[in-house]
């Protein structure tokens, strides 16, 4: 007997729609916890057809193929040009998109999907059940080198083409958060067209169902957009129907911060979908403009550790490292008050997110001092890092070369000299630095996993992440039979008590093993001009969605 499956909603805030006249008290946003649920919201009269819209991107993601990338970007580009199966609505809750219905069977391994006719794609192409096929089997093909896509759908074994809009998904085990995973921007549906008879070609020329169109992409410039003629299947949760109102949007790479927030300012571009920080207040106070800054679900910024080599798979180390930096000093310094400070390894915005974990890891050079005593590293060399058997205590961080060093890394670099480590930051090119990553050539590295379910601690900590025949993110080298355990029984438990209980176990379990150091939660701040109106913020992600956004002539 099937049953039909819609999950509870999440915990996280959302907003149906925002207009530019919308009003976040500025002490909430400059504390970096603040968000828009409940700011009153002005209309901003009739929307007005037509017009491009000039946006600036702090970074360029290479690749426009979203199953090929993980890109921070991938967040907001792909709601220009792709739809997915099924959205996130306004309270969190699964909601129809391509997929009209769904039921899942009753051991949870079969999701058999009933798809919405009369979508196409730009490039005449239907979408059918095959086509849904053949996106799963894209996205999974080693020759994608998918490093997120592939891992959302992993449990995903084959499917069956029932009749032409029915798809039969067959998984190994049961993974309830399958439905979340489909709804991300990363996982968008492609032309089924595209993806049988030019692959090659979907990173510069990406085909899609969604409301714009690429007309044209020069990697590491721009992007432009064009309104796709006939688009008319939005999600309901944007409340609006038929084509975008915009008649393009072109995207252009600002990666320096003050000419990105100078260039906003002086209306050069009417949106930046990555403010600095150092920013916010001034931008905040213009009422000329709008400002947001959002959490993101999933894991927070964290220096991750690779237990894999020494002198991270020796506990103590950790542990002591982890005492030594003042997280709350760290995040005022780089965040200029709109960062979050945090001590675990999940979002406070992630549903089963455990109060009981905080106050655990805390700033204590005292305690840190001891525990590298007790490990050993008594000795002192003339720099005053810490030695053992004469060699230095050194952490070497590799990270994407830049005309300056990393701010994050440099904080780090002062905090945990005090207690003897010789943190050294390694720039390398970015393809240098993936083929580190992939081999494990590092003792440690600083980064951050959005994703809307909580099996980003699977995606992140399971021992089956670890890199090999398919890239893996778990790249702290966490393997734990314990944590292991937790983690599987988490993603097979329906929502609910028994998910609730495993997700908290594992993030004590994550303060017993110390796989790297929490530091702040994610962010997403974004600014536009109050000339653009009804611009709607992403379900899954805290970013900007421009269906239906207008600009006021």
């Amino acid at each position: 007997m099937n049953v039909s499956v819609i999950p509870p909603a999440r915990n996280q805030r959302h907003l149906r729609r925002w207009t530019a006249s919308s009003v976040v008290a500025l002490t909430a946003l400059l504390s970096g916890c603040g968000g828009p649920a409940g700011s009153p919201s002005v209309a901003g009269g009739e929307p007005v057809a037509g017009g491009v819209l000039d946006v600036s991107i702090s970074a360029e993601p290479g690749c426009l193929d979203g199953h090929g990338i993980s890109a921070t970007q991938q967040q907001f580009l792909g709601r220009l040009i792709y739809d997915n199966v099924v959205t996130l609505d306004e309270n969190g809750e699964i909601a129809p998109y391509l997929a009209e219905s769904w039921d899942v069977s009753e051991d949870g391994r079969t999701y058999t999907f009933r798809l919405r006719q009369g979508v196409t794609f730009s490039d005449g192409s239907p979408w059918n059940a095959e086509v849904l096929r053949q996106n799963f089997e894209h996205m999974r093909d080693p020759a994608t080198k998918s490093p997120l896509a592939a891992a959302y759908i992993a449990p995903y074994v084959d499917g069956t083409v029932i009749d032409e809009y029915t798809f039969e998904a067959h998984l190994a085990h049961p993974y309830t958060p399958f439905l979340y995973t489909l709804a991300q921007s990363w996982l968008g549906m492609t032309s089924g067209k595209a993806i049988s008879e030019s692959p090659e070609t979907l990173c510069q020329k990406p085909i899609g169902t969604g409301p714009f169109t690429v007309a044209d992409y020069r990697p590491g410039q721009s992007i432009s957009y064009t309104k796709r003629d006939g688009y008319d299947w939005a999600p309901e949760w944007l409340d609006g129907d038929g084509e975008a109102l915009l008649d393009g949007v072109e995207v252009t790479l600002v990666s320096e911060p003050v000419i990105r927030h100078q260039s906003l300012v002086s209306g050069q571009y009417d949106l930046t979908e990555n403010l600095p920080p150092q920013n916010a207040a001034a931008v905040q106070a213009d009422p000329d403009f709008t400002y947001e800054n959002l959490p993101r679900t999933g894991s927070p910024y964290v220096l991750g550790f690779n237990l894999g080599r020494a002198p991270f798979d020796d506990l103590a180390v950790r542990q002591a490292f982890a005492a030594a930096v003042d997280t709350q000093a760290v995040t005022r310094s780089l965040g200029f008050g709109t960062y979050t400070p945090i001590d675990s390894f999940l979002s406070k915005e992630s549903k089963y997110y455990d109060p009981s974990v905080e106050g655990v890891l805390t700033h204590d050079p005292e305690r840190a001092a001891r525990l590298l005593d007790e490990a050993g590293w008594t000795g002192r060399d003339d720099e005053g890092f810490r030695t053992k058997d004469g060699k230095r205590l050194t952490v070497e961080v590799p990270t994407v070369e830049s005309s300056t060093p990393s701010p994050l890394l440099v904080q780090l670099q002062g905090e945990v000299r005090r207690v003897g480590f010789d943190l050294r930051i390694v720039q390398l090119p970015q393809a240098q630095l993936t083929e580190l990553r992939y081999a494990g050539d590092y003792d440690a590295l600083a980064g951050v996993w959005h994703t809307n379910t909580t099996d980003v601690l699977f995606i992140r900590y399971h021992s089956s992440e670890i890199t090999g025949e398919r890239i893996g993110q778990n790249s702290s080298y966490v393997n734990d039979p314990e944590l292991d355990a937790l983690l599987s029984t988490a993603r097979e438990a329906d929502d609910g008590p028994a998910a609730a209980e495993a997700y908290a176990n594992a993030q004590h379990r994550l303060l017993d093993l110390v796989p790297g150091v929490p530091l702040y939660e994610n962010p997403s701040q974004f600014a536009y001009a109050n000339t653009l109106h009804d611009v709607a913020v992403d379900t899954s992600h805290p970013v900007p969605v421009l269906t239906y956004a207008w600009k006021a002539e």
